[in-house]
């Protein structure tokens, strides 16, 4: 379903409406890893992570009749932002399911772009379930925060653009958490990079893409980590392109991933959130893996709250 042209579509279709984002090193990275690192820096993307790509090819997509009734989507809070911007540029409604304990800084974002916020539980039920009732009330178009062929295509977008610049990747490695990410990187790395391997990193207390690579078939997500953006299941679209081209997901701790985003703030001086962490914490985890190897990492987003961030920080989380 996602095949080499449909990525260069893609990028061709979003490129007004996107930050061709850049790539950076640090030296100090470098000598933690003990290898070479080359950060896709999703973090300064429009919405502040990669989502604003998946969510700009679909609703470019829509047709008028679409358009004409909103979007719906259920998210923590980047593909929410990502949604509602993309509606707002298209002139359109947007209608977000979020959690309650979505961080607030996400819920400002959705709110500034003038989508329309319907809280829930922080279940994947309560999500879908709230879903079906706004999208039953106002005819909108669902546009699924992963699960979703269009999607999956403008997120493969950001390690196209990787692979433009940087050649010879050993590894490319990327958060999962429902799998587009990691399923459109993992897709452009077979067109365009087909030498790399493609790894995964996740938490530990939301290890179900983990658990699904050993058993074979989608398993349910804990739902317990501080890094909200991971916190849902891989999708029935998602799992098989994941099972077909990741090679290995490496699993990180809480603690891990809040001491890899202080090192990047610290060493790159740059913000990144916990989900952007994780691929960061599992390559200074596992460092056979990554020594001596010239290694992409997408750093998916930088919609960190700083409150918290802070507070985990001073609680040497």
């Amino acid at each position: 379903m996602i095949t080499s042209a449909t990525i260069l579509t893609a990028h061709a279709r979003i490129r007004p409406y996107i930050h061709r984002t850049p790539v950076m090193t640090s030296a100090g990275m470098d000598q933690l890893a003990g290898g070479s690192l080359f950060f896709k820096c999703e973090n300064f993307q429009k919405v502040g992570a990669f989502k604003a790509r998946g969510a700009m090819n679909a609703v470019l997509q829509l047709t008028p009749e679409q358009r004409a009734a909103g979007v719906a989507t259920h998210s923590s809070g980047n593909h929410a932002q990502a949604i509602a911007r993309s509606a707002k540029l298209l002139g359109i409604r947007a209608y977000i399911v979020m959690p309650r304990t979505a961080p607030a800084v996400k819920k400002r974002g959705v709110e500034g772009f003038g989508g329309e916020i319907f809280e829930c539980e922080p279940t994947l039920e309560a999500r879908e379930s709230m879903l079906r009732d706004v999208i039953a009330r106002t005819g909108a178009t669902e546009i699924h925060p992963f699960n979703n062929y269009d999607v999956m295509a403008g997120q493969a977008t950001a390690a196209l653009e990787l692979y433009q610049e940087i050649t010879d990747l050993d590894i490319v490695i990327a958060p999962v958490g429902g799998g587009g990410l990691l399923s459109g990187t993992s897709m452009a790395t077979r067109y365009f990079s087909p030498r790399t391997a493609v790894l995964a990193a996740e938490p530990a207390g939301a290890d179900d893409a983990y658990r699904s690579m050993l058993s074979g078939q989608p398993e349910v997500s804990q739902a317990n980590s501080i890094a909200d953006g991971l916190l849902t299941s891989l999708g029935d679209k998602t799992f098989p392109i994941v099972r077909e081209n990741v090679q290995q997901i490496i699993t990180v701790t809480d603690e891990e991933i809040v001491q890899a985003m202080r090192q990047v703030w610290e060493k790159m001086k740059i913000i990144i959130e916990p989900s952007s962490a994780v691929p960061v914490a599992a390559v200074l985890k596992a460092g056979d893996v990554f020594r001596g190897k010239r290694t992409g990492i997408i750093l998916s987003g930088g919609n960190v709250d700083l409150e918290r961030a802070l507070q985990l920080f001073q609680a040497g989380r």
